[in-house]
């Protein structure tokens, strides 16, 4: 799924999830990126790497070219352990090309994450997302605390990145952590048209 696809700066919403609610938080953060003027937002998942679970994606599978060519980046998982799923983590492993060749350096990358608990390691599943992308040389930014709803909301929100905490099947987000993964969203696409701007103007 994409959006404004007349637009030259393409942002990756890339998630992998399980029960919905980090697909959830993606579309909100993918709608905030679509918002900003000449941007436009690509939502992709990972492939699943457990072999007894048959599910077919709502979204098309990630490439790694389109990763080398995007413009900004937004990553989301579940929470696992205190850390990002198996599945993105075994994505990330494969990346060692566009390490080795730079292609991320510079870019702006955000983290998401969502849990079925408040205790469930939502801080650390948001750190463990930002260490691949520091590798890889990217310009990791979080919601800073001028926004009003990570002062009051107790559903989620970090200033590591949107969160959600919400029961297997819930239907919808909380309106506050809606709001903080929009917000999220027009920050990325923002910093990511400032940067391009920059490129474009240097001699």
């Amino acid at each position: 799924m994409s959006y404004h696809e007349q637009n030259n700066i393409n942002i990756i919403v890339l998630y992998h999830s399980r029960h919905g609610t980090t697909q959830q938080l993606a579309r909100h953060i993918a709608r905030g990126v679509a918002s900003i003027p000449q941007c436009q937002a690509t939502l992709r998942t990972v492939p699943e790497i457990d072999s007894g679970r048959a599910v077919t994606p709502s979204d098309p599978i990630i490439d790694i070219q389109e990763l080398k060519a995007c413009h900004g980046l937004a990553v989301g998982s579940p929470v696992w352990f205190g850390n990002m799923s198996a599945a993105m983590k075994h994505f990330w492993d494969q990346t060692t090309s566009l390490w080795v060749s730079g292609n991320l350096i510079d870019k702006p990358a955000c983290v998401f994450t969502s849990s079925s608990s408040p205790h469930g390691g939502q801080e650390t599943t948001l750190q463990s997302m930002t260490l691949p992308l520091f590798h890889h040389g990217m310009l990791v930014m979080g919601i800073p605390y001028s926004e009003p709803n990570l002062h009051s909301s107790f559903k989620g929100g970090t200033p590591y990145g949107a969160s959600s905490v919400s029961k297997e099947g819930h239907a919808n987000l909380d309106k506050q952590v809606a709001e903080l993964a929009f917000s999220q969203g027009q920050r990325l696409a923002r910093v990511a048209v400032a940067l391009q701007l920059s490129t474009l103007s240097q001699p």
